[in-house]
């Protein structure tokens, strides 16, 4: 412990252990279900953004949209700490946390026109989430195109 306090400063070590205590998690958007922009800051991913940077296709289906959502909801399922907080007609709400600090991140999936369904997915704090909401939504749209050829 003494080794701890001449490395790190006993201000930053508060920080440091109230950021582990309390968590990471923030506070859920009031936005939820608006489908709103990304913010300037390289920590969302959306299928609508006008900025290349944070733009992804959105994913595209044939059959219902019954089936379509069944098979995002199967593969929610599969993911770890994933908890689906709203689930109507045409909307889901997801939230991801990340296993060590904590971090909350916010995914939206919308199934609101035939044959698409667009998503928006931003971490609730900090400027950078170091490219999670694109990889982790590059992997849902890959597994989603691996059910949809499966289920032919």
């Amino acid at each position: 412990m003494q080794l701890i306090k001449k490395l790190i400063p006993h201000n930053i070590l508060i920080l440091l252990i109230f950021i582990f205590v309390s968590g990471c998690s923030g506070t859920k958007p009031l936005t939820i279900g608006q489908f709103s922009k990304c913010p300037d800051k390289p920590n969302c991913i959306s299928s609508k953004s006008s900025h290349s940077q944070s733009r992804i296709p959105p994913l595209k289906y044939q059959g219902t949209q019954l089936d379509a959502k069944k098979r995002i909801l199967t593969i929610l399922e599969k993911m770890p700490r994933t908890q689906l907080l709203t689930n109507t007609d045409k909307f889901l709400h997801v939230e991801f946390t990340s296993k060590v600090f904590r971090f909350v991140d916010d995914v939206e999936f919308y199934f609101d026109e035939l044959g698409v369904i667009h998503f928006r997915s931003a971490s609730r704090v900090g400027y950078s989430d170091m490219g999670v909401n694109k990889s982790r939504m590059e992997e849902i749209g890959r597994l989603f195109i691996q059910a949809s050829q499966n289920n032919m």
